[in-house]
């Protein structure tokens, strides 16, 4: 039996799994996401990559600024889908909507709930140094994240991998997660497990604050922020009035006062040990390697960052 289904996402992230929706036996009668956002610095507006694939997949495609209008109510009651599948849409889903009848509301989220609930899973996870991470497809309800779930898959996190490489596996991992979710349901073959909600932690969003490096934490700390916001929004110091990102980093066995420059291939000490930094990326410019960016901008050993 093949489902029908409306598709919510926006991101890049969201891609693969609507790609994966469209290929399977299953009908995309609709797809919404945000709205066109004005984005660089000519402030040219650009579609979401959702409304992008959506467009070359030639899937009817609507961009409302909520989801409180009656109109957007009753256009989803009149397609009378069997499924919705949420993917990182960016939105909240009004209780009226979750509460049409016969229509079952799926979410992919990011992590191994009840742990992680919330806005930023991945990032969070990475910065407290998990052991592991996974995916968990379950049912949307007023709650944030607080469903059950349907299916859950985890891996090992390890601590060289950061958040674009985390992406594109859940990402691409998740679709399958998602269509073999959807398969069971066409059979009436699956069940949803009660989330343990005194296991669970919160993702709570990341606060431009939290990306600015601070020397006086341990070198394994600073990885992982380093890791969690590689690509975007990146770990920053400043040195000379601009903010430089590091995009890649190591952590060595050397010591001096946290902040200090220990050698002259950008070596930094931490409360605990160094990191040998191996990308950077000056504010305006591209990413390039550490013995690149130093011969044009030196930074002497002794320096100290903040």
């Amino acid at each position: 039996m093949s489902l029908k289904t409306v598709f919510m996402g926006t991101p890049e992230f969201s891609v693969q799994s609507l790609e994966a929706i469209n290929k399977s036996k299953h009908k995309i009668l609709s797809v919404f996401t945000q709205p066109p956002q004005k984005k660089l610095r000519g402030q040219k507006i650009l579609p979401s990559p959702i409304q992008k694939a959506a467009e070359r997949l030639k899937i009817p495609i609507r961009t409302p600024a909520s989801l409180n209008s009656q109109e957007d109510y009753q256009f989803l009651k009149s397609l009378s889908p069997d499924v919705v599948v949420v993917v990182a849409y960016g939105k909240i889903i009004p209780d009226k909507i979750l509460k049409i009848p016969n229509i079952l509301f799926l979410n992919l989220h990011a992590s191994l709930l009840p742990k992680w609930r919330g806005a930023a899973p991945m990032e969070r996870a990475i910065m407290n140094q998990d052991k592991k991470i996974g995916f968990s497809i379950m049912k949307i309800v007023s709650e944030l994240d607080a469903g059950p779930y349907m299916k859950q898959n985890s891996f090992t996190l390890n601590k060289e991998m950061n958040l674009g490489e985390l992406n594109r596996k859940i990402s691409s991992e998740g679709a399958k997660g998602l269509v073999e979710s959807l398969d069971k349901i066409s059979l009436n073959d699956f069940k949803f497990i009660d989330q343990d909600n005194s296991k669970a932690t919160y993702a709570k969003k990341i606060l431009k604050k939290e990306t600015q490096i601070n020397w006086n934490k341990k070198a394994d700390e600073i990885i992982a922020q380093v890791n969690a916001f590689n690509p975007n929004p990146g770990a920053w110091f400043i040195f000379n009035n601009s903010r430089i990102k590091i995009l890649k980093a190591i952590q060595v066995e050397k010591s001096d006062i946290p902040g200090v420059v220990i050698n002259n291939e950008l070596t930094i000490a931490c409360q605990t040990n160094a990191i040998k930094v191996l990308l950077v990326q000056k504010e305006g410019k591209k990413i390039m390697e550490t013995k690149n960016f130093l011969a044009g901008n030196k930074i002497e050993k002794g320096t100290k960052l903040i």
